[in-house]
């Protein structure tokens, strides 16, 4: 088991930013490259939202720049600077989301003639109030062939039409999928957008590093194909009492696959104009990319945070975030891990669909592929982690004395969505012990599957990495039974046995 030669992980994007340009890099001119006569181009653009022909009031408009509200008639105007896209809209509370074959639709493409463009949007309302509703994050479907697109189609897809049927015809649910919907194969997406549209339900997509594209010669061209195929890279919309913001963190610098955790400041005045709409103490749930902070580089003792691994300027996102109740939703590191990284800010690094890039069942910390669901009462959320083939009741794993070298005679439990609040706790032959310790090393399946220069066979780069859901305590050697218990942070319990 080798942790130094897991670069694909650890060096994720720059490695420090110890990378050298040079001419042989192959990096294309963007298209058009006197694009840079746009910026000083400006459109006016003009509309109306409605439902039925019946104007909407307040409904917030950008074009990624700048923000306006429509009037009391539902109209609006807006001065947009020749260097933007899209003209879009954040749907408000109450209405559907629109969509083609599950696929978010809420922009127009900008197509200015002599100065001026009219994009008018029509919203249908919602048949039953969405205080109540639930939505799910798919981070990291990342599918290099067309292999991987049938295992996501015959396993992630019939998993999350399961779990979507059990809660009953006509529950509210959107989808958000949380970036490297593909692995660089562009024509997978396809595949990805009919695994959407098999769902029912309307999903929103976030940029990852792996749906860039890789030719640009700056960041700006790096979403291109991207924005052909699913709108901007960052918006925002509504739904019950919640206010959801997508963002693009992953910035390229010009050379493939060389990428930083990084918002830009273009996204970042956007988003304070964005959010001097949404009313101090809403809940604000934000998805992007590449998580803002993990604690992978304290588990793994490195001496400073990997570049493409965090966001490097995620202070001025939590700093913006403040006046609200904030849950930031991430995928990007193939392992699992909620924490707490402010007063007011949850954050939720996901498990991957793809598990350890579609090799086995789980990803590097044990954690099982699959997805996170989300409960949306109120302003409140609750949540859990949706193993694909298993229960909704499987959220932790039992080994045996003996599966942890450094423990020999601890039972060690893998509990992947925990967090601060759950408490794990153990029984022998019916009578409780009390809580287990928490323990930081690597899971067993893990370094069964994925340990050693020749596993997984499919992608022998991929090795364990360190978690700290891992619980472990010792046993008495007469015991018959143990039984686990673990309790999440809502109460909800969850038990399973081994037999000593």
């Amino acid at each position: 088991m080798s942790q130094q030669r897991r670069t694909f992980l650890k060096s994720i994007g720059l490695a420090g930013l110890g990378v050298t340009l040079d001419a042989n890099l192959g990096l294309a001119r963007p298209k058009d490259a006197a694009s840079t006569n746009k910026e000083v181009a400006v459109a006016a653009l003009s509309g109306k939202v409605h439902a039925g022909g019946q104007g909407i009031a307040g409904v917030v408009v950008t074009d990624g720049v700048s923000v306006t509200v429509t009037d009391a008639k539902g109209q609006y105007t807006l001065e947009s600077s020749g260097a933007t896209d899209f003209v879009y809209i954040s749907v408000p509370r109450g209405y559907e989301f629109p969509h083609e074959k599950g696929v978010a639709r809420f922009y127009r493409k900008k197509e200015p003639v002599r100065g001026r463009f009219k994009a008018d949007f029509e919203l249908q309302k919602l048949s039953q109030d969405d205080t109540q509703h639930n939505f799910l994050v798919w981070a990291d479907p990342q599918m290099i062939s067309k292999a991987d697109a049938a295992e996501f189609k015959a396993t992630a897809v019939p998993d999350t039409q399961k779990l979507l049927a059990s809660y009953g015809p006509g529950t509210l649910f959107h989808g958000i999928g949380c970036g490297d919907l593909v692995w660089d194969h562009f024509e997978i997406f396809e595949d990805y957008k009919e695994g959407v549209a098999s769902t029912g339900i309307p999903f929103f997509q976030v940029i990852g590093n792996h749906d860039m594209d890789l030719t640009a010669r700056t960041d700006d061209h790096s979403a291109d194909t991207f924005k052909k195929l699913f709108g901007p890279t960052y918006y925002s919309f509504n739904r019950g009492e919640i206010h959801y913001v997508v963002l693009d963190d992953v910035f390229f610098v010009g050379a493939a696959k060389k990428y930083i955790g990084y918002l830009t400041e273009r996204q970042l005045a956007w988003l304070e104009q964005d959010l001097a709409h949404v009313k101090p103490g809403t809940t604000v749930v934000v998805s992007l990319h590449i998580p803002p902070y993990t604690r992978q580089h304290l588990r793994n003792k490195d001496k400073e945070e990997p570049m493409g691994g965090v966001v490097a300027n995620r202070q001025e996102l939590y700093r913006l975030l403040k006046p609200y109740k904030a849950h930031i939703m991430s995928g990007h590191t193939h392992f699992n891990e909620v924490l707490q990284t402010a007063d007011n800010v949850t954050e939720h690094v996901h498990g991957t669909v793809c598990g350890a890039w579609w090799t086995g069942p789980i990803c590097t910390d044990g954690t099982p592929g699959g997805y996170g669901v989300y409960e949306v009462r109120g302003s409140e959320l609750k949540w859990y982690y949706k193993a694909i083939g298993q229960e909704r009741s499987h959220q932790f794993r039992i080994y045996p004395k003996g599966s942890i070298p450094e423990r020999p005679e601890a039972l060690a439990v893998n509990v992947w969505n925990w967090d601060s609040a759950w408490k794990v706790a153990w029984f022998e032959d019916g009578v409780r012990k009390g809580d287990m310790q928490q323990y930081t090393g690597l899971d067993p399946l893990s370094v069964r599957l994925h340990a050693g220069p020749a596993l997984p066979a499919k992608h022998k780069w991929v090795d364990p990495t360190i978690t700290e859901h891992l619980f472990v305590a010792n046993v008495s050697t007469q015991a018959k039974e143990i039984r686990v218990e673990v309790t999440d942070r809502f109460g909800q319990v969850y038990t399973d046995t081994l037999s000593a």
